[in-house]
């Protein structure tokens, strides 16, 4: 499944301190490695918005433009504010943006992968999936069969 990467993974990950120790920057790299990643224009102007320094700001516009933002229609707003209205019912609140990320993954069929807390909240009424960070230790399922003991004859 595609995931939709949300700021706050890519904020870790851009953090050069960070960036190599923590699970989340490893697994969106991983994600990169394997073209997986997606990304809508409001969470790219979220990164951009705030970097002061003109080259800094070159620099991750740079880096940001080897992906292409998913085409959002008129629907996945109407979308966002149906989704919204639902969770502001049920006593749950967030932001426009974070409820845009949600339609667009739904409509993409996309996975949301994001440490915003939020959307542990908006997946109890919302129909999305959250990315989870690999562990690392279990092997993948190709890996893990054996071969049948070889029997002597």
């Amino acid at each position: 499944m595609r995931v939709l990467v949300d700021t706050s993974i890519w904020s870790l990950a851009l953090r050069r301190s960070e960036h190599a120790q923590n699970p989340a920057a490893a697994e969106l790299r991983r994600l990169i490695a394997i073209h997986l990643v997606e990304i809508i224009g409001p969470i790219r102007q979220e990164l951009l918005c705030g970097v002061r320094d003109p080259a800094q700001f070159e620099r991750l516009e740079t880096h940001l433009g080897a992906f292409v933002d998913l085409p959002l229609l008129a629907e996945d707003y109407v979308t966002a504010a149906k989704f919204y209205n639902l969770c502001r019912g049920k006593g749950i609140q967030g932001s426009n943006t974070d409820f845009l990320i949600c339609a667009a993954a739904v409509r993409h069929d996309l996975s949301v992968f994001t440490t915003d807390g939020d959307f542990t909240h908006f997946a109890k009424c919302l129909p999305i999936v959250l990315h989870e960070v690999r562990k690392t230790a279990e092997p993948s399922p190709a890996c893990s069969r054996r071969s049948a003991p070889k029997r002597e004859v």
